[in-house]
């Protein structure tokens, strides 16, 4: 029986290690698919990244080098590849700039733990080093950064310029970066006694336009309407216009249920419509007496928004008509004209109208929309139109200005700025490696790491400059082990080498930054702390 009992027991030990191999497994094949996600969009890292095409299933193909866009069209199916499109989306939501950067130093940070994790290191201890050294990186780029007066418009263009220099419109810089500056000055509110401003995107309103290039985008401090008038021979063009802002419809009125009313006689057909035209003739003598010269009408889901013989009737009273104002677009117009809806025509009143000084009709190759300025009782909103050769470059400079309006509000919330070009990192890895000499055991290695990893930013940046990215990450060491010029030192592109960056105006928010180590790090430790992958039953 004892040879049995033998065999049995070593059965069971080999079961165990077996088992104890799966976690080291599991946790590799997550580092895998993640770093496998970093690496597809590494090289569209700074001014010199590349571009990706993205093709759809529908055909469509949009060119683009956002970290977020391209993750978010991304096919992917590794769920530990999923939490890098998730953090890129966090980055995106959190600071809006970034995107590509933080996907790549947590693609780096899973490079440096697996190596941590083959030299016998727990994942607790490097979960928990990497959490230190965070503190440690957030203390020294917090300790660099330069404040800022948000008076001071020419640190946001800097900022703003330098956010849109790795753009596929990046040559048009010098248009979208003062267009961005001054869209967020004008809707920020500052904070009463606070430090910064507050600063809510949704009060920008970019309207996409085919036609012209992207030179021709401009700033109107008023709304723009990207649809014709319904008018047929009514007003194009109206000075001191009185706005009116409608719910309810101008056509004859359906019945509650679907019902279908057989009219059998001239007699009849001639009484129903006799009654439709008088329906529709006392609500336009309402607008008259109101004064309305402007109708906005909401978008009707159930019928017409407007009939034939209301339009009939409105160009006769000279009042230009605007139907199918969307249901998601009423807040905004309500908040630039200073107006409230008008839900029915008993509340049509004077009192219930706006004034503006100029409405007109502007005919462009690509359509005709509506352009409103001079809201005397308006809010703090700015419509931006952005134009462009194609659908492909229209929404590539659209997304762009999306960046540099989300780098502004990172400023005007959190006023400091930072060297770019690889600068914060590099100076928060010489930080890490100098406190790494006095760390005790394992930290020792998760800050060397850490160190290491951080990195990987200025590398990318030589690397998809064209230049020798270990010779540029050596001299960036130098320049920073030395000082560099206070730690303004990283890689100037342009150039070629390590150039101060503050020098060259290239600043990024502190905001970005900081949120991007913080993500990026917080995600690394996530997926260390994860040794197995359970599929549910249905």
């Amino acid at each position: 029986m004892a040879p049995k009992a033998g065999g049995d027991s070593a059965k069971v030990n080999s079961s165990v290690f077996k088992d104890k191999s799966k976690p080291a497994d599991i946790r590799l094949s997550n580092i895998n698919a993640a770093k496998a996600v970093s690496d597809a969009i590494r090289t569209s890292l700074g001014p010199r990244g590349m571009d990706k095409m993205i093709q759809a299933a529908n055909g469509e193909v949009t060119i683009t080098n956002d970290g977020a866009t391209i993750l978010k069209q991304m096919s992917v199916v590794h769920p530990a590849a999923k939490m890098l499109v998730e953090l890129s989306r966090a980055q995106d939501i959190e600071a809006g700039d970034g995107t590509t950067s933080v996907v790549v130093i947590a693609g780096a940070l899973l490079d440096a733990a697996e190596k941590l994790l083959q030299k016998g290191i727990h994942p607790t201890v490097i979960s928990d080093g990497f959490q230190k050294a965070l503190q440690m990186a957030l203390q020294v780029v917090e300790g660099m950064a330069i404040p800022v007066d948000l008076a001071n418009e020419d640190a946001l263009l800097k900022a703003a310029a330098t956010s849109l220099n790795s753009k596929v419109v990046s040559q048009h810089s010098t248009i979208l970066a003062p267009i961005a500056v001054q869209a967020i000055r004008a809707v920020m509110e500052p904070i009463p006694g606070g430090i910064g401003a507050r600063v809510d995107l949704r009060d920008v309103k970019v309207i996409e336009r085919i036609g012209g290039t992207v030179e021709d985008t401009e700033l109107v401090q008023g709304l723009v309407i990207p649809r014709r008038a319904s008018n047929v021979n009514g007003p194009h063009r109206i000075e001191k216009a009185k706005v009116g802002l409608i719910q309810f419809c101008i056509s004859p009125p359906k019945t509650d249920m679907d019902h279908n009313v057989i009219v059998s006689d001239y007699a009849a057909m001639d009484r129903v419509l006799k009654e439709e035209r008088q329906y529709i003739l006392n609500i336009v003598k309402q607008i008259k007496k109101a004064g309305c010269t402007v109708l906005l009408v909401q978008k009707s889901i159930l019928r017409d928004a407007l009939s034939d013989l209301a339009i009939h009737f409105l160009d006769k009273i000279k009042t230009m008509v605007i139907k199918d104002i969307e249901r998601e677009d009423i807040e905004f117009v309500c908040k630039t004209l200073g107006c409230r809806p008008i839900a029915s025509l008993d509340h049509f009143t004077a009192e219930n109208l706006v004034n503006v000084d100029m409405v007109e009709e502007i005919n462009e190759p690509g359509g005709k929309y509506i352009k409103m300025t001079g809201c005397n009782n308006g809010g703090r909103t700015v419509s931006v139109v952005v134009r462009g050769t194609s659908g492909a470059v229209v929404a590539e400079a659209a997304r762009s200005l999306h960046d540099a309006l989300c780098v502004v509000r990172c400023v005007a919330r959190r006023p400091a700025l930072l060297p770019g070009g690889g600068a914060p990192e590099a100076a928060a890895a010489a930080a890490l490696v100098r406190a790494s000499v006095a760390a005790p055991g394992a930290d020792h290695y998760c800050l060397r790491a850490y160190a290491d990893a951080l990195e990987v930013v200025p590398s990318t940046l030589a690397e998809n400059a064209g230049l020798n990215p270990i010779e540029t990450v050596i001299e960036l060491r130098a320049a920073h082990a030395s000082g560099g010029a206070a730690g303004g030192a990283g890689v100037n592109v342009r150039r070629g080498r390590v150039t101060d960056m503050r020098q060259e105006h290239v600043l990024q928010p502190l905001h970005v930054t900081a949120s991007a180590l913080a993500l990026s790090t917080e995600t690394v430790r996530a997926i260390l702390k994860i040794d197995d992958i359970v599929n549910t039953i249905n």
